[in-house]
């Protein structure tokens, strides 16, 4: 993961392009912030998924996706055109990250919505307007024909998106939270789930709240792939290493690795060597633990 703030494009494509030629690498993801959420607040910050769709057209086998998109900052009958457009551009490697939108305690997060006109409802509208979402983006991606939509927050009249993704039925969606009523969106709508908790101990309690919610609703938790967000240290790969077999052994599969800016030269390649190789080698002597 390249946080696309206080960064060039340029050197998020050096690492990019670097890591689509590393096969342990299999996915590479941006997040969506319209303006810096660290450092100075004035700084650069460079608009999510124009940059995935360049980013998408310079590489050749990456998975890519943002992590995760605001459901905030674009309609969803929009936002289901861009991704479509981004899945079509990449050769069918998009992974769809869909989030309710930043916490209304952040504020270095919330600010962005004032300074782009955005509005900034409750943390009860945005699920909902995320649960929307999901059904009307997902209906858009697999709909024949026209249709109407008629929820409390989203509302189309002939609704149609041509072209539709390459994959199909659709693009994976992954959803990001971590608030029980997000999770109920989890269980219903999504392939992946992304856990931004605050310790590995929080995101395994989380995760086992969305097993008790999809044996609810009737789904099998393990259609759900586990995913989760880990800081990688330069100065401590042996820190990264041990965090990663700890997430690995609490059942996260999908392991999005965070770079800070600047970034070194040849980081791509010392993630595989200094970082996966090693734990690659550690699991093939010691199966890991459950695991999604």
């Amino acid at each position: 993961m390249t946080a696309p703030t206080h960064v060039a494009y340029d050197d998020i494509l050096r690492v990019w392009q670097e890591a689509d030629g590393i096969p342990q690498i299999e996915h590479a993801w941006l997040f969506d912030h319209l303006m810096p959420i660290g450092g100075d607040p004035d700084g650069p910050a460079l608009e999510g998924w124009t940059l995935l769709s360049a980013l998408a057209a310079r590489t050749e086998r990456l998975r890519l996706g943002v992590m995760v998109t605001s459901n905030r900052f674009r309609p969803p009958a929009v936002l289901a055109k861009i991704a479509a457009t981004v899945d079509i551009v990449s050769g069918g490697r998009l992974e769809f990250g869909i989030g309710a939108g930043s916490r209304p305690d952040v504020p270095t997060a919330r600010r962005e919505y004032a300074a782009h006109g955005l509005p900034f409802h409750d943390a009860a509208h945005a699920v909902e307007s995320l649960a929307e979402a999901c059904t009307v983006i997902r209906r858009l991606w697999t709909a024949t024909e026209p249709f109407d939509f008629q929820g409390r927050h989203h509302r189309l009249t002939g609704a149609f998106a041509s072209p539709k993704p390459v994959q199909r039925p659709h693009p994976p969606i992954l959803i990001g939270g971590k608030a029980t009523r997000t999770l109920r969106v989890v269980a219903e709508h999504a392939d992946l789930w992304n856990a931004p908790a605050d310790s590995i101990e929080q995101a395994i309690a989380r995760s086992a709240v969305l097993d008790r919610l999809c044996a609810e609703i009737g789904r099998d938790p393990a259609e759900i792939t586990r995913s989760i967000v880990l800081p990688v240290s330069y100065d401590r790969p042996q820190d990264t290493r041990a965090t990663i077999r700890a997430a690995v052994d609490g059942g996260f599969g999908h392991l999005v690795l965070a770079l800070s800016a600047p970034y070194p030269a040849g980081v791509a390649r010392w993630i595989a060597d200094t970082v996966i190789d090693p734990l690659e080698a550690a699991y093939a002597v010691r199966p890991p633990g459950r695991t999604r």
